[in-house]
């Protein structure tokens, strides 16, 4: 396989919302480029990038696939994305490897929710960007209202390129601002016939012409300068003033294209080649210590793996950009993470499925590697002479959390090894054992996602599980004080069992007085692992309970914490003041005390106006503003408190908060109501009492299932 020069390597990151058409255009620029001889389809089920059994039954996009193209004398590396946000994860990874974002825009629905999710991520990263409109050939197509929700949405920016002639079905036509050309094309699509503006067309091409001068001259001091003098700038002067636009975030040029009828891939591509930044062209990279690292064919070897792939028969394969100097078969490298010495053995250049066999990568490349014993996502490699690492991949946190269980039980060792190699895989899957809920949690971007995760435990590994909901991690807490005392006494024979307690329980909180009417000899502030604390307060006097027994007694009121009295839920937020008792010279021990302890706190506890506490998350919600009001109403029938609501653009930003145990499959309740239009963060906030009927119905379900 030929090796590209540094200056020769472009690496774009196809973005944009389900069905915008980011496979198709991958296929039409590798068919352009005479890299494949026929265009595959998604129905067809032939694309080079959707290659997985799953993505061909799903017809859609499920990972971040990299292939790539040649356009005169350039390698374009192109890494296909998912539109739905479910697979978010696949997103953030290739974007942050990506020198260039292009963005595809259905024509017919303009910019759609999934768009904004996606650029908070360009944004971070202040990465080069483009907007390509697909589908003018639609019917419904309408480049206009597209183009004013892109400038609304992305603001100045905003540059046209291009617009379109006949839009619609007989589409078969674009206006070309940076070449004043018109680029008419055939039905079948290919390479267009370059003619003059129409006539008709010349007043609006030179008015948009003279905004695009205008454009290209205000990134530069001195394309400033010539504008001034000349009036205008010539094509490559305005092709350097975009290319530091688009370097510095201040330039999002605007493309025309129908992907599918292959008509103006070519155009873009070539603008890809001559104007879009290189990897040596924009920012230096960001290590972990916050320095800057040079992307430099003469600098250090650093390598940094963005992706993992974990097929059964072939191993393991770590996807990575080169990020300094350049990488060879047969190189030795060192893990920043771990220490660990990697060799790389075999090279390849990616087309989807295919792996193509190459010696060298520079500098701003990407490829693949298999089988790297000790390398993860997020790792990076170093040469002998540096070690380095590079600045992470943020990814965002999970929205789904479901409780999984293998219906074999034979297979639950197994379970949690197929977990940990998914998680490999896609960084957004993530899984604990939680101990106080007894169950294996596993979390999600969404219903889609949790069921492409189904699928290959199911498919792949062979594994038969299910999927439950999840317990809520609720909270015990009592309202008023309460004096109480128990004595645990128990003879069989020999040395028996007593141990006689008396103590004073009720709410604590922040800044609360010291206790009055006892004398208090020592205090404990236990800060509790599952939220809260409890306070204990040694308040014996005379030495009727010996101190030794103290301990025994506040761990039997630990022991009774962790499983409260009410629904076997955590307990927290108590003082508890033990400030009398009896013992015995013979029968006293621990294990008196601890039960003894034990009882009088559940007892005191169940006196004291207990309740339960739930947990309560603070969530945003993107939503339509014509789908406000569905929206509003659906949290209202969670029991949610509107906190308000913000104009964001052509949507609306609810704030809201909402108790866990009624966002239950939200996200497909979500996207049901909106058609996939909206968006939602949600991150815990409190713990909050529950109403009085769920209390008595929790009450009643936790004794019936004890029974």
């Amino acid at each position: 396989m030929k090796v590209f020069d540094e200056k020769h390597i472009k690496n774009i990151v196809l973005l944009g919302s389900p069905k915008s058409g980011k496979t198709t255009l991958a296929e039409t620029m590798l068919f352009e480029a005479g890299l494949i001889n026929r265009r595959g389809t998604v129905t067809g089920k032939n694309t080079v990038s959707d290659y997985h059994e799953i993505e061909h039954e799903r017809e859609c996009s499920i990972y971040s696939t990299l292939l790539h193209t040649e356009w005169r004398n350039y390698k374009i590396n192109i890494i296909d994305t998912p539109g739905l946000d479910d697979f978010v994860g696949e997103v953030a990874s290739s974007v942050r490897v990506a020198d260039t974002c292009v963005f595809l825009i259905n024509a017919q629905h303009g910019v759609e929710v999934g768009t904004e999710l996606i650029w908070n991520y360009i944004d971070q990263f202040n990465k080069p960007s483009m907007f390509v409109f697909n589908q003018l050939d639609h019917p419904k197509s309408n480049f206009e209202a597209s183009l004013e929700s892109v400038k609304s949405q992305f603001g100045a920016a905003t540059t046209l390129m291009q617009y379109p002639l006949n839009e619609g079905e007989g589409f078969n036509g674009i206006i070309d601002l940076l070449k004043m050309k018109y680029y008419k094309f055939s039905p079948q699509g290919g390479k267009p016939e370059k003619l003059p503006i129409p006539e008709s067309e010349m007043d609006k091409a030179n008015k948009l012409h003279n905004e695009l001068v205008e454009k290209a001259a205000e990134n530069d001091e001195n394309l400033m300068e010539l504008y001034f003098e000349k009036g205008t700038l010539n094509e490559d002067e305005m092709k350097e003033g975009l290319k530091i636009g688009m370097r510095n975030h201040q330039v999002f040029p605007i493309f025309c294209i129908s992907a599918k009828n292959d008509m103006g891939s070519g155009r873009m591509m070539g603008f890809i080649d001559n104007v879009a930044p290189s990897a040596i062209d924009i920012k230096p990279e960001l290590t972990v210590e916050g320095e800057e690292l040079a992307h430099s064919i003469t600098g250090p070897e650093v390598l940094f793996v963005y992706k993992t792939a974990i097929e059964p028969n072939l191993g393991k394969m770590s996807f990575f950009k080169v990020i300094s100097g350049q990488v060879k078969v047969g190189d030795e490298l060192i893990n920043h993470q771990n220490g660990q010495i990697e060799r790389i053995n075999q090279l390849f250049m990616m087309d989807g499925h295919k792996r193509n066999p190459i010696n060298k990568l520079v500098v701003g490349d990407l490829g693949g590697v298999l089988k790297l014993k000790s390398t993860d996502t997020n790792h990076t490699l170093c040469g002998k002479n540096i070690n380095v690492g590079v600045e992470p991949i943020e990814f965002p946190e999970p929205k789904m959390h479901m409780a999984i269980i293998a219906k074999n039980s034979s297979d639950d060792d197994k379970l949690g090894e197929v977990l940990n190699k998914i998680h490999q895989e896609d960084q957004t899957v993530t899984y604990e054992y939680s101990s106080e809920l007894k169950q294996l949690i596993v979390s999600t971007q969404g219903e889609l996602h949790l069921a492409v995760v189904q699928w290959i435990m199911e498919h792949v590994y062979k594994l038969n599980i299910a999927f439950v909901k999840p317990k809520i991690p609720y909270r015990e807490t009592i309202q008023k004080m309460v004096d109480t005392s128990y004595k645990h006494k128990k003879q069989s024979g020999g040395a028996g069992q007593f141990g006689e307690v008396y103590m004073k329980v009720e709410p604590y909180y922040e800044g609360m007085p010291e206790p009055t009417g006892v004398n208090i000899r020592h205090k404990d502030i236990i800060d509790l692992e599952w939220g809260g604390k409890l306070v204990f307060y040694n308040c014996i006097v005379g030495g009727v309970i010996d101190a030794r027994f103290l301990p025994s007694i506040q761990k039997g009121i630990m022991e009774k914490m962790e499983e409260g009295p009410l629904t076997g839920s955590y307990v927290r937020d108590v003082r508890v003041m033990v400030y009398d008792g009896k013992m015995h010279a013979v029968d006293s021990n621990d294990i008196a005390f601890k039960i003894a302890g034990m009882r009088a706190f559940k007892q005191a506890f169940i006196q004291a106006n207990p309740k339960i506490l739930e947990p309560v998350n603070e969530l945003d919600v993107l939503v339509p503003e014509e789908l406000l009001g569905d929206v509003m109403t659906d949290l209202q029938t969670r029991r949610s408190t509107i906190m308000g609501i913000e104009a964001k653009g052509q949507y609306q930003l609810i704030k809201a908060k909402t108790p866990l145990a009624e966002l239950d499959r939200y996200t497909t309740s979500l996207r049901s109501i909106t058609q996939g239009r909206a968006s939602f963060k949600k991150r815990f906030a409190e713990y909050a009492p529950v109403p009085p009927n769920i209390q008595e119905k929790l009450i009643h379900d936790y004794n019936g299932s004890e029974n």
